[in-house]
């Protein structure tokens, strides 16, 4: 007989994990199955031997300017201020990112103006329409292209949405309001939010789907493409290969936590990562040296590797169609960021779980 529950949520990754957890506080039967050996999917950090602690896929800064999001998440853990610094390797110089108006001055003149006037019809149109040709090649292009392993010219304009030139002095990464990490680290922070909910790990749904009947809803948290088995063609995926280096005996390398590098010349990783900048002044205390990671994106073709989605017109027809398909399924949401094919950061992630429990208790 399958294993029976009113919600089965395939992925206990940050989407996977809030629905769980509001449908469990709803008073709804609930099954989180996840193929991992770990719950929280991403959003999971370690200690490595030296007490540095690591953010194992990359660094998840939380942020948001909505006081509710931010009761949310506290409620399953304290988050203490922390600010995401980010710099720029350009031409040797430590630089600050997001670009500011006062450094276009600086290096391009007091007159300087947008290398694009227009309605922008890629990535690259929409980074000129914002800054002159020479800032655009020294920050963005070459990171951009190391990234996702194609040309600007056929990235989506929209990819420019996430980032600005900003104001003559600002020099931060980010303006929301509430900014934090989790003092006890992600992984808590996700076993928190799962606490009491039956969660099955090392379980590939895909490969046991009559294993399981979900009487309401299945939802599922995977990649879209990989629910049908690829079968109209994959979608493009891309990861990043991360190579750890302990520095026993420096206790810090870096001007700040993350470091980016757009120069092709000056490798094929695209930042440096310098965990100890985001820990606390306590938890430094008893580290041993200092642990950078660098980022190599790649291709990936394990499901299980897939982070950030392709942003072009090829990709977003093929996901339309998947999309379409699973909507005609009754009884099926395929949903966060692997499954709506779109990358979101953590607030968002959150509240597009929250609408979607307010849809499938609202039916």
């Amino acid at each position: 007989m399958p294993v029976r529950a009113d919600y089965i949520v395939v992925g206990a990754g940050l989407t996977g994990a809030t629905i769980a957890r509001l449908l469990t506080d709803a008073g709804r039967d609930v099954l989180v199955l996840d193929r991992r050996a770990h719950a929280g999917g991403n959003v999971h950090d370690h200690v490595h031997e030296s007490g540095v602690r690591i953010h194992t896929y990359g660094p998840h800064y939380f942020r948001t300017n909505d006081d509710s999001m931010w009761a949310f998440v506290n409620r399953f853990a304290r988050f203490r201020r922390c600010e995401a610094q980010v710099q720029t390797l350009v031409r040797g110089q430590y630089e600050h990112w997001p670009i500011n108006a006062r450094y276009i001055r600086e290096t391009i003149g007091q007159d300087w103006q947008p290398a694009f006037i227009g309605t922008p019809r890629n990535f690259e149109e929409a980074c000129l329409s914002m800054m002159p040709r020479a800032v655009y090649e020294d920050f963005v292009k070459g990171y951009t292209e190391k990234q996702w392993g194609m040309s600007a010219t056929s990235l989506s304009p929209a990819l420019a949405k996430r980032f600005d030139v900003r104001a003559d002095d600002d020099s931060r990464f980010s303006t929301h309001r509430h900014q934090g990490l989790p003092e006890a680290g992600y992984a808590a922070f996700m076993d928190s939010l799962l606490a009491g909910i039956p969660l099955v790990l090392d379980c590939d749904y895909l490969l046991q789907r009559d294993a399981f009947d979900a009487a309401r809803a299945l939802i599922f948290t995977g990649p879209i493409d990989e629910y049908f088995g690829f079968d109209l063609g994959r979608l493009g995926w891309r990861g990043q290969h991360r190579e750890h280096t302990w520095l026993r005996d420096i206790d810090q390398a870096l001007p700040c936590g993350q470091v980016n590098n757009p120069d092709p010349a000056n490798g094929a990783h695209i930042r440096t990562l310098e965990w100890k900048h985001m820990m606390s002044r306590e938890e430094c205390a008893g580290v041993v040296g200092t642990v950078l990671t660098r980022e190599f994106p790649h291709s990936p073709q394990d499901p299980g590797a897939f982070e950030y989605p392709v942003p072009d017109d090829r990709n977003a027809a093929l996901h339309e169609a998947y999309r379409t398909r699973a909507e005609s399924i009754p009884g099926l949401l395929v949903c966060g960021r692997l499954g709506d094919y779109r990358y979101y950061d953590m607030d968002q992630a959150i509240a597009r779980a929250m609408l979607h429990v307010r849809r499938l208790l609202a039916a």
